[in-house]
């Protein structure tokens, strides 16, 4: 009796050894990940707010957030910046070819195929604030067709805006008034062109990764940049006349994705990357603001003659200019954006609910 007793004891024990056996078997296999190899680059290093704040957001935290969410899925990102994979002029096109899975478009070089994200540069001092230009730009990116348009017709899909600190003057002579670029040979990304036509100056269009040089070399002998991008490029060493017009802060690029790839994702990657990805507007004002106070600091204890152009000659600057408004409309419709007129005055009437002030209203008269 007390064998067989044993041996039902022993046949249970073998059983439930077997079962634990299975399930260990399957939650190991249910734990087995698969890696998904992306790519994400940008023209620029991470030193610069914009690209840091794609590591700080997808990069650093996509492979956490699927573990917590249990899947399988793991991404294997291959960062290429700094220019490794495209230059400057083709971030855009780098996007749309797939050369980079995901990364930063610079919209602000890319006049012809994404116009109405160049708004900023042909309406200047309209605000300083980065939150308004984000809260402004996000909404019409995927809320107003024309804009949404730019990264459909691109192949990208658009996540979030860039923006940044208020954009300034970097020379290697004093300014105190507007008569002082006269002649004077001024480097900058070819969108902010316009803001010095009409003072006498030649414009230089460059990439942030070239200007120390350009002005190193004298192919230039001034800058407009904003400071979160000057400085860490150490722009005020061979520049070191740092004017703080306001021209405004710009929206000026943005972080996308190549469509087929994005589409080709599991459902499960998308919707962990997207949050995230989403959050890149505010990662970058974060990082921008963190550094702004910094960066002037370390300017001034770099020798730095840091000087605030007079309100009047800024006001000059600003009415000085020609009808930049009416321009672009003109140039927008010319192809076949017939709404141009109606996204300016949009634009302003957005911006000045956000908080904005401009020093000139470029909807005036429309």
């Amino acid at each position: 009796m007390q064998l067989k007793l044993d041996v039902k004891i022993a046949a249970a024990l073998l059983a439930g050894a077997a079962a634990l056996t299975m399930t260990a078997t399957g939650v190991l296999a249910q734990q087995k990940t698969e890696t998904i190899r992306l790519t994400i680059g940008s023209s620029h290093p991470p030193v610069i707010p914009w690209v840091l704040a794609m590591k700080n957001t997808v990069v650093a935290n996509t492979n956490k957030n699927l573990e917590a969410k249990g899947s399988k899925y793991r991404i294997e990102w291959n960062e290429a910046y700094g220019g490794v994979l495209f230059n400057f002029e083709n971030t855009i096109e780098a996007i749309e070819q797939g050369i980079a899975d995901f990364g930063w478009v610079g919209t602000l070089w890319e006049p012809a195929k994404m116009p109405l994200h160049n708004i900023g540069f042909a309406l200047p001092f309209v605000t300083d604030n980065p939150d308004t230009i984000i809260k402004v730009m996000d909404e019409l990116s995927v809320k107003n067709a024309s804009f949404a348009r730019e990264w459909t017709s691109q192949k990208a899909v658009f996540f979030a805006t860039t923006t940044s600190d208020s954009y300034q003057l970097f020379t290697k002579f004093p300014v105190t008034k507007l008569e002082d670029l006269k002649g004077r040979k001024i480097v900058g990304a070819g969108a902010v062109g316009s803001w010095i036509e009409g003072l006498g100056g030649t414009f230089v269009n460059s990439g942030i990764p070239q200007m120390y040089n350009a002005l190193q070399t004298g192919v230039g002998e001034g800058v407009v940049l904003i400071p979160s991008g000057a400085v860490p490029i150490k722009l005020h060493e061979v520049a070191p006349y740092v004017t703080y017009v306001n021209f405004g802060a710009v929206p000026f690029g943005g972080f996308a994705a190549n469509k087929a790839k994005w589409d080709s994702l599991p459902r499960e990657v998308r919707d962990v990357i997207l949050p995230l990805a989403r959050q890149y507007s505010a990662e970058t004002v974060r990082i921008v603001k963190e550094r702004e106070k910094a960066g002037l600091e370390t300017m001034k204890k770099a020798g730095a003659k840091i000087s605030t152009l007079p309100e009047a000659e800024r006001a000059r600057w600003a009415k000085a200019m020609p009808d930049l408004a009416g321009r672009w409309i003109a140039a927008q419709e010319k192809k076949g954006i017939k709404d141009a007129k109606a996204i300016v005055k949009q634009y302003m009437s957005e911006m000045q609910k956000g908080g904005a002030k401009p020093a000139r209203n470029w909807a005036a008269g429309l």
